[in-house]
């Protein structure tokens, strides 16, 4: 174990913030719970934070858990705190690590950063190289991966503590371009972990391995735990191939992020990271990996995978393990995804594709995980044409994204299911408005033996497609007046679920308006003379009166 003293450029002075800083910045914002009594990692850590996701709070009222006396079932204590819902248990969160003034800012923040990449600047040091443990020091029990308070994300099912929020970078070898993406991994021993990288998603250090072990030679990687926000948000974002992700970073922050060379590997890694694992993937064997709850919400089985020896650990004297909440949706893992992927594919849609009309794009995130259903909302009157180039312009942008694709109007809360569902009923023709898409990837899900492989997608436009009455409640101002009494009278509080009120969908008159205003002050009885002069004979009950009167009978 080599330990020293660094002259360095001080954290958070260019552009970005450390985790130290931004856990800094939770607290005075209140977001942030501080848990200093004894919690056992492998049973009570993830089940605790996991309660502010099941429990039926709020969003918004969700925290971060700094656990500051860590225990594991053997007794062990460890001498790192960890963060757990300290990227992203809320949107807010989030914000405030993107370090934008508002939630709307994210999308043009993530915009920008992919277009106008900053390179990183190697310094000599900085502070994850504060303790380096290699060789000899490694092994053993208590020592290499076993002196990290790496938590049991699912207990009774997992097979392992494991790493959860990670940035694992490994490097092109025919390019010399970094990649840096999150994959799970499995402590098997104080120098040995499997890692799994998605096939089905396109890994980007997936395609380094097999590149590497076309030459059959091992990968070297270094696996970030705990990164300033602005490199930690890059791993689950998924950007083009060979785009480095620390130069996004750079963008995100508007100044190049700070990195040293690895101890024993030829990889660059994020200066002001609190602990990076360093090791070398075998380029022939595989070796089973799982089970481990993953974020579809299922428990993934035991798959073959790729099996890392370790060859260093290096962190920071104070140094914070960050973890996250996966599994069932919401999570921690899918706010991430979500305020990243929502903004790419509407910009996909909108900027890239030309589509016109398009307002808004909502992963589904409760139990779906985001990728199974996707709400595309359009301006009232949008052209169909316009609402079926998005229906299937939705699916060319990630593979796994969009087996459930619903166009809607922009009366629609996509994030209110039955508001969705109102409007399949009513504006939705199946035979017409229903496209089935054969021969596509099964995608992110639980996999059973009798897999093909091969999955489909729904397309379905439930929009208008002619003016219809209004919506059937009391009109706002009306339903704004009652809410007043209603407080007046000291009844129960209100959460007014959209719709609350009333309003036009295009079928309405000025006379029915004024008819239902001068009902509103009791005026309707001066009407009945008119009644009496409409009258017609050998009419069917239930017909239209319009079409009479407009000679269309």
């Amino acid at each position: 174990m080599a330990e020293k003293d660094t002259t360095r450029t001080p954290t958070g002075t260019s552009g970005y913030a450390d985790l130290h800083e931004h856990i800094a910045r939770l607290d005075a914002a209140g977001l942030l719970y501080r848990i200093d009594e004894p919690v056992n990692k492998d049973t009570e850590m993830h089940p605790l934070v996991r309660w502010q996701f099941r429990g039926g709070i709020p969003e918004a009222e969700r925290k971060a858990f700094l656990f500051t006396n860590i225990v594991d079932s053997k007794g062990r204590k460890y001498d790192i705190p960890v963060i757990v819902g300290g990227i992203a248990a809320n949107p807010e969160i989030y914000r405030i690590g993107m370090n934008v003034p508002t939630l709307d800012d994210i999308g043009d923040a993530w915009n920008r950063a992919i277009d106008n990449p900053v390179p990183p600047v190697v310094v000599e040091s900085g502070p994850v190289h504060d303790i380096v443990i290699e060789g000899k020091d490694l092994e053993g029990p208590g020592n290499g991966l076993e002196s990290l308070p790496l938590p049991i994300s699912t207990p009774g099912f997992d097979a392992a503590p494991y790493m959860t929020m990670t940035g694992v970078i490994s490097r092109d070898p025919e390019t010399g371009v970094q990649n840096m993406g999150t994959y799970r991994g499995h402590l098997k021993s104080p120098t040995r972990l499997g890692m799994m990288m998605l096939v089905n998603l396109r890994a980007g250090g997936l395609d380094h391995w097999r590149k590497h072990s076309a030459k059959g030679e091992k990968m070297p990687v270094a696996i970030v735990l705990g990164a300033p926000p602005v490199v930690a948000f890059q791993g689950p974002q998924k950007l083009r191939p060979n785009v480095d992700e620390l130069g996004v970073a750079g963008g995100l922050a508007g100044a190049p992020i700070r990195v040293v060379k690895g101890r024993t590997v030829d990889l660059l890694v994020p200066a002001e990271a609190e602990v990076v694992v360093e090791g070398y993937v075998d380029p022939t064997y595989l070796e089973p990996e799982g089970p481990f709850g993953e974020s579809h919400g299922y428990v993934a089985l035991e798959d073959f995978n790729l099996a890392i020896e370790i060859t260093a650990i290096t962190r920071r004297k104070d140094a914070v393990l960050t973890s996250i909440i996966s599994q069932v949706t919401p999570s921690e893992s899918s706010v991430i995804k979500r305020l990243a992927y929502e903004p790419m594919f509407l910009r996909h849609l909108r900027d890239h594709l030309g589509i016109r009309g398009i307002k808004k794009v909502s992963l589904h995130e409760p139990l779906t995980n985001l990728r199974r259903f996707v709400f595309l909302q359009f301006e009232r009157g949008a052209k169909k044409t316009e609402v079926w180039r998005a229906l299937y312009g939705t699916m060319s942008l990630q593979a796994a994204i969009g087996k459930f694709v619903v166009a809607i109007d922009d009366d629609i809360d996509p994030n209110n299911a039955d508001a969705v569902f109102w409007a399949m009923g009513y504006r939705c023709n199946p035979v017409e408005d229903v496209k089935l898409i054969p021969y596509r990837e099964h995608g992110h899900g639980p996999r059973s033996d009798h897999d093909t492989g091969l999955d489909s997608a729904m397309l379905v436009d439930a929009t208008m497609k002619t003016p219809m009455p209004p919506l059937a409640l009391p009109k706002k101002e009306y339903m704004e007046n009652a809410k007043v009494l209603w407080e007046r009278l000291g009844l129960p509080a209100l959460k007014p679920e959209s719709p609350w009120y009333g309003y036009s969908l295009g079928d309405w008159t000025d006379e029915w308006d004024r008819n239902a205003e001068q009902a509103t002050r009791g005026e309707w009885m001066q009407r009945d003379a008119s009644y009496k002069a409409r009258r017609r004979a050998g009419v069917e009950p239930n017909s239209p009166v319009r079409g009479y009167e407009n000679g269309h009978e």
